[in-house]
């Protein structure tokens, strides 16, 4: 099948995606899309105002934190649906980790536009139950994403699409981990009295974050892409077995330069 001529299967399926959708999902994808439309508009104020792209108060961590929620969001509530999960787990799970990304993007948003760091920020009563709550979130994040893992791979279905998913949530427990260890760092050091050191060395993971966070989407994505196609599963899966080593070793260089 040409690839002009997979347009209309690849829409259809995402119209059937929606209108089949179990309510927690749909709420996932609309939370997401709020999420993503926000940081779309804080990229924007951040060019448009030629404010500095640096620094714990910068309009790029509301911008990222919104288009990296939103898209996190979204793929989580999409992959999570070839996931076998009781109606109950699923509620609970997908629920729960729409509700932390709900709080979490705002939390950011609105210290950014306050003028004061989101993270490692204890000046004051508030501002130090902001930084708790941005930390307890991480948390939550962790075990609905653990729960997510555990799902996948005890899960059956086809090969590619069940390897796509299982590296992608697993991938995804390593990115949640680098965000973990930055927080713990960061904590660690401003409590400890050197805030400014905090800002400076706690994000040194964030290329490992970055690149591991969004694994979930991309191979699953291919995977269910290459479900159009006139190819045999086993070929199929040759494919995905690629794609997985490329990621994995994009993941070892990048780790390696990090470290």
């Amino acid at each position: 099948m040409t690839a002009p001529a997979i347009v209309p299967p690849v829409l259809a399926a995402l119209r059937r995606t929606w209108t089949t959708a179990a309510g927690v999902e749909r709420i996932g994808y609309l939370a997401g899309a709020v999420l993503f439309t926000s940081g779309l508009v804080h990229l924007g104020v951040l060019i448009g105002s030629g404010e500095t792209w640096e620094g714990p108060l910068s309009y790029r961590k509301a911008a990222t934190f919104g288009l990296s929620f939103g898209l996190t969001l979204v793929t989580v509530a999409w992959a999570s649906s070839f996931i076998q999960l009781r109606p109950r787990n699923r509620k609970v799970l997908l629920g729960s980790f729409t509700a932390t990304s709900i709080v979490e993007t705002p939390l950011v948003t609105m210290q950014v536009w306050r003028g004061v760091p989101s993270h490692f920020n204890f000046e004051t009563g508030f501002d130090n139950a902001v930084s708790m709550t941005l930390a307890a979130g991480g948390g939550v994040i962790i075990v609905t994403a653990l729960g997510f893992t555990a799902a996948a791979l005890r899960g059956t279905g086809s090969p590619g699409m069940l390897l796509a998913l299982r590296f992608g949530f697993v991938v995804l427990l390593v990115a949640l981990g680098a965000g973990a260890l930055m927080i713990a760092e960061g904590v660690s050091l401003a409590r400890g009295g050197q805030p400014q050191l905090a800002y400076t060395t706690a994000g040194a993971l964030k290329p490992l974050h970055a690149v591991t966070m969004h694994a979930i989407l991309v191979l699953p994505g291919l995977a269910w892409l290459l479900g159009f196609t006139r190819w045999t599963e086993r070929r199929q899966l040759r494919v995905v077995q690629l794609a997985v080593a490329g990621y994995a070793l994009l993941i070892a260089v990048v780790a390696a330069t990090t470290v």
